[in-house]
């Protein structure tokens, strides 16, 4: 069912999945439906804004028919123990269900499961913007049944004209074959997204193209697909805050500018082809007002020229070499104009991290902004600067733009300085940064990510993963996507703990002798309890002192990265075989186990029981008197 948005917080943008919700019942009717012969209207009309942290959709399918709002718009789909079953016959059929709303900042998750397929390239998916009636172009999330392949994974776009363009692929760490429920998830934020394979980050784009009002979708491509608690969540609109588990945010510092001539196209296309995620630059204009592309206050250094930019025009900044300086392979790069970088990152792909250099006033602020502007990059920009008023300017101007502060040093109160710029990001030096930590946790709260510069080596990046930082800006991009890679394949560092005897379940009796044994990883301290009580693992179990019945074993492992606990649960059974190596090993006197053994063998219980009693703490211990009087009147009663 689509319930009423309802508010709730979010610890993190992004936080771990949530334990699914227990289903009520299974389902007893079944619908199918079809796009000839059931038309559901969708509004597209957005109601009241929802709130980061807000349920805009939850749904476990438990009507047992399809839920309200929610339109098959072709192949055949239906609603069956508890599930949505979407059916695709070929692989030319792209089938759809769509629900939800338009939303720029969601998070869209759900259970997964391939019931059968026409080949392991076949595929299901999660539409991220896909209008209400199914039509051209939308954008999806895949997931193929041979998950594992290169493109095992993608986002994809379905064009007007029915061309397909991927924009990125990735491999799943294991297969998702068939019968297999798996959880997926999209995280969006305007033109970017993560895909969340089991919880876990397998790759991100920058490339969405979204539309007015497009809404959420589930597709299946020449296979029968189950879906299961599908969940659309409000998301804080603040995406660059790296979601627990993720990877850095790539930005290549004024491009690969370790490869290639600084501040130009070349450096741009090195750093997109070498996978950074953003392209970081400086702007600043001529004397003439036109932005250009350059970091220092003269062409010296980077150009065969000489001079403040200031005080060169247009035409004799690009009359100027940017490239011969750096290699002789780049001789003939120019500085390049602000509308030439945009219109190359446009055109070919990618996001600008640009930082307006020195002073502006404020016209030539909104002299940049107009060119973003008719560039068609609002979108797709982020301004930062160490200037307080360049900021002030970008705000007052163009509010929907975000905004980062560089700092070299770290300010009195980095959250206050946050609110009062109206920041999206906080970007200081990361050393710095490294240098007090404790900085991110409370600007992570107000909403604010954190990208640290110019950091150029695995061992700051490892540090600066550890406190939380959002983004790196440096001048080893490539380096720092393959870094990211391994991230993402590193073994958990989270503890997990399972007892491993006696086992869930286990039927005992008084004969046996189990150990409590415990397997732990990732953890410092691991404590065990017995029916509540403190225990350990290597522990003899003592069955001759417990209780006939249902017995619990508790286990909690504590490491770096969280807590994790299991139980089991353990029967004592009584039995006639049970009872007499109880009273063997007793202790008791050598004429009351006589006595003890006789009665037992002619099951006379109920005098077995009554002659424990009689004895317990003379003949026969009082402990294990009381457990032998238990277990014969037990046995007396079947």
């Amino acid at each position: 069912m689509t319930v009423p948005l309802a508010s709730s917080s979010l610890d993190r943008a992004g936080s771990r999945l949530g334990t699914l919700r227990t289903r009520a019942s299974a389902t007893v009717a079944a619908l199918a439906v079809t796009a000839a012969a059931v038309a559901v209207t969708v509004a597209t009309s957005s109601p009241a804004t929802a709130e980061p942290g807000s349920v805009v959709v939850s749904e476990n399918f438990s009507t047992g028919s399809l839920p309200a709002g929610w339109n098959a718009v072709d192949g055949t789909w239906k609603v069956e123990n508890g599930r949505l079953y979407g059916t695709s016959t070929s692989s030319s059929e792209n089938n759809k269900i769509t629900f939800g709303r338009h939303l720029n900042d969601f998070r869209l998750e759900a259970t997964m499961r391939f019931e059968s397929v026409s080949a392991a390239t076949r595929w299901a998916s999660l539409g991220v913007d896909v209008p209400a009636d199914g039509a051209t172009p939308w954008w999806i999330a895949t997931m193929r049944s041979g998950t594992t392949a290169a493109n095992g994974l993608e986002f994809a776009q379905r064009t007007t004209a029915n061309a397909w363009v991927v924009t990125n692929t990735a491999s799943a760490p294991y297969a998702a074959g068939t019968g297999r429920d798996v959880r997926v998830a999209v995280e969006v934020h305007g033109n970017q997204a993560r895909w969340i394979f089991d919880g876990r980050e397998a790759m991100r784009t920058n490339s969405l193209q979204r539309s007015a009002n497009g809404i959420q979708g589930l597709f299946v491509n020449g296979a029968t697909v189950s879906y299961d608690d599908v969940i659309v969540t409000e998301l804080a609109p603040n995406g660059y805050i790296r979601p627990e588990g993720s990877p850095f945010t790539v930005i290549a510092h004024r491009g690969a500018s370790a490869a290639a001539p600084e501040n130009t196209l070349v450096a741009q296309e090195i750093a997109r082809k070498g996978g950074a995620d953003w392209i970081e630059n400086d702007v600043q204009p001529s004397k003439d007002g036109i932005p250009f592309i350059l970091h220092d206050d003269t062409v010296d250094r980077t150009t065969d020229g000489t001079g403040a930019i200031r005080d060169l025009t247009a035409a004799q900044i690009k009359a100027l070499d940017a490239g011969s300086w750096f290699g002789p392979q780049y001789v003939g790069e120019r500085v390049p104009t602000l509308a030439e970088q945009l219109a190359d990152l446009r055109t070919r792909g990618g996001n600008l991290l640009v930082e307006i250099k020195g002073k502006h006033t404020r016209d030539e602020v909104a002299t940049i902004i107009q060119v973003i502007r008719d560039e068609q990059m609002m979108g797709r920009v982020f301004i930062q600067s160490f200037e307080v008023d360049a900021l002030k300017y970008t705000y007052a101007i163009a509010p929907e733009l975000p905004l980062g502060l560089l700092r070299s040093s770290l300010d009195a109160d980095p959250v206050a300085i946050a609110k009062e710029l109206h920041l999206t990001a906080y970007n200081p030096d990361g050393n710095a940064l490294l240098a007090k930590p404790e900085v991110v946790a409370p600007l992570h709260a107000a909403g604010v990510a954190v990208m640290a510069w110019t950091m150029d080596s695995a061992g700051l990046w490892q540090r600066l993963e550890r406190i939380g930082t959002d983004a790196i800006i440096t001048n080893r991009a490539s380096e720092l996507v393959g870094w990211n890679s391994a991230f993402l394949q590193r073994a958990s560092a989270d503890p997990t703990v399972a007892i491993t005897s006696p086992a869930n379940g286990a039927r005992l009796d008084r004969a046996q002798s189990p150990v409590i044994a415990v397997a732990a990883t990732n953890a410092d301290t691991v404590t065990v309890t017995l029916d509540g009580k403190k225990s350990a693992a290597g522990s003899k179990l003592d069955l001759a002192k417990l209780t006939a019945g249902r017995h619990t074993i508790s286990t909690e492992a504590t490491g770096p990265e969280g807590t994790a606990t299991a139980t089991s649960t353990f029967t004592v059974t009584v039995s006639q075989a049970g009872l007499g190596y109880l009273i063997l090993t007793s202790g008791a006197d050598p004429a009351a186990v006589t006595a003890m053994t006789t009665k037992l063998a002619h099951a006379q219980y109920a005098q077995l029981a009554t002659y424990a009693d009689r004895q317990a703490g003379e003949l026969v211990p009082a402990a294990v008197a009381s457990v032998i009087a238990a277990d014969a009147r037990t046995l007396a009663l079947k």
